[in-house]
């Protein structure tokens, strides 16, 4: 068995692998209601108060696992049942206060919400505005700022305690970056999977006459590791994939595409990230002109399989939580028809017992080491300038970049860009902090990861973008 960063991620793991053996063997409809105790059989509790809560959670789980309520709009849903209500986010006093007499808490303090009782520091929580500016002040750091993980984790500030005490998701502020489904440590917080529907694709794709193809995100080097690239294709043939294509030739597309926009508009924000894509529509509306008209790397290689191939079924597989919510919008022109996690595609090998670990190794070789470097911070902008380079355009037009990883970078770089400091022409925006290869969806959160993605991108040798684009595909069908 896979070993995983936390028992939440076993836990997912084990709803999602059984919901997929029995959507394999049409089951669904009389075997979900068993996965509860399937999972907890008791008698004895291992995370919660009995085994009776526990089986609730499993129960939430499976909802998720199959979809969760399709009248929610948002992309997470936060279960109630799994909820622990922690503590209520505010700023307190802690013991290191010595009522000194600078009191600098209290000059700092804005709406006079700190004065001093019996030569201690005291906060009124009622005026209190959680703006952390006591926090700042205090000489013996023993003002402290209790924030729930979820809350915390949150840089739009979707998240909030709901009058139940239970976390609560506004959907107008959430832009579907899955930074709160890792951060709870409760897994009270979920992403709704697509994972019956990849299954039933695949299970019709020779009744109806259709071929579904695997688009893999560069990000998914060493994510299984030991086991290869090469070994991972194999696998996703076994699982009943027509043909894996490297989501990295997308980005190649991309890439090209985006240098030659951004010569002629002058300055871009770019479109590769959904979620920095509605965070700027969301709370930068006035730059949302800027953002990058050429549609992401999945939606270029689903658009080309689907050019090449009129038979194709297009399922995009990465860490991305934000791309679900790209194709449930209707986002992708068509191109795309599922979107699944690396933690999806785990459980997939799992509910058909395959061990890619033994499997021989399957070519899949086309992208530019460009193209596959934009799974981490920095591999947008450096893909970019390789465009305008290969197009002759570095030496009229002076590409002055900056790379964000992590929504609070961004949110600093687009005041930035919003008032012309550092006349900054192109914005690389990921919503991860290290880019996509610090995904919600990935199976192994590492500074390796980012090192693997460099090694995977050497591999290309001395490819260029043009080239890789240019290649004909080696997954398109032979003409007749």
């Amino acid at each position: 068995m896979r070993k995983f960063e936390t028992t939440v991620q076993e836990l997912k793991d084990q709803v999602l692998e059984s919901v997929a053996e029995l959507a394999w063997e049409d089951k669904l409809a009389t075997g979900i209601l068993d996965i509860p105790e399937k999972i907890i059989p008791g008698p004895e509790a291992r995370m919660r108060c009995c085994i009776y809560k526990e089986r609730a959670v499993v129960n939430d789980r499976v909802k998720m696992a199959m979809g969760g309520d399709k009248a929610y709009p948002a992309m997470v849903e936060v279960m109630k049942v799994a909820c622990d209500e922690c503590p209520v986010t505010q700023i307190e006093v802690g013991p290191a206060c010595r009522g000194c007499i600078a009191t600098r808490c209290v000059h700092a303090c804005p709406k006079g919400a700190i004065s001093i009782v019996n030569h201690r520091a005291t906060i009124d929580h009622s005026k209190c505005i959680m703006c952390g500016k006591c926090v700042a002040a205090c000489p013996y750091s023993a003002i402290e700022k209790h924030q729930r993980p979820c809350e915390r984790g949150c840089i739009p500030g979707a998240i909030s305690m709901g009058e139940d005490k239970k976390a609560s998701i506004d959907v107008s502020k959430c832009v579907s970056c899955g930074a709160c489904t890792y951060q709870c440590p409760f897994g009270a917080i979920m992403d709704k999977s697509y994972i019956v529907d990849v299954v039933q694709m695949l299970k019709g794709a020779k009744q109806w006459d259709f071929r579904v193809y695997a688009v893999v995100a560069p990000s998914v080097v060493g994510q299984f590791a030991p086991a290869k690239l090469g070994q991972l294709v194999t696998g996703l043939k076994m699982l009943g994939f027509h043909d894996v294509a490297e989501v990295a030739l997308g980005a190649d597309m991309t890439a090209e595409a985006e240098s030659r926009e951004l010569v002629e508009k002058g300055k871009l924000l770019s479109s590769c990230c959904p979620a920095f894509v509605d965070y700027v529509e969301k709370y930068f509306p006035d730059l949302a002109q800027y953002i990058s008209h050429t549609p992401s790397p999945m939606v270029m290689i689903g658009k080309r399989i689907k050019m090449t191939d009129p038979l194709a079924r297009v399922v995009f597989i990465g860490p991305c939580v934000a791309k679900k919510r790209e194709f449930q919008l209707g986002k992708t022109m068509g191109t795309i028809d599922c979107a699944l996690t690396f933690e999806e595609l785990c459980a997939l090998f799992e509910s058909r017992n395959i061990d890619v670990e033994t499997l021989e190794e399957a070519k899949l070789d086309e992208a530019s080491g460009f193209g596959r470097s934009f799974a981490h911070s920095g591999g947008v902008a450096a893909a970019v300038a390789q465009g305008l380079k290969e197009h002759g355009d570095d030496k009229e037009f002076k590409l002055n970049a900056v790379s964000c990883a992590g929504l609070a970078q961004c949110k600093l770089e687009l005041l930035k860009f919003a008032k012309g400091v550092g006349g900054v022409n192109f914005i690389e925006g990921m919503a991860c902090e290290g880019g996509c290869v610090q995904g919600p969806g990935i199976l192994v959160r590492s500074p390796r990861n980012q090192a693997d993605v460099e090694k995977h991108a050497k591999e290309a040798g001395e490819r260029t973008i043009t080239q890789a684009v240019e290649t004909p595909s080696q997954w398109a069908p032979k003409q007749k």
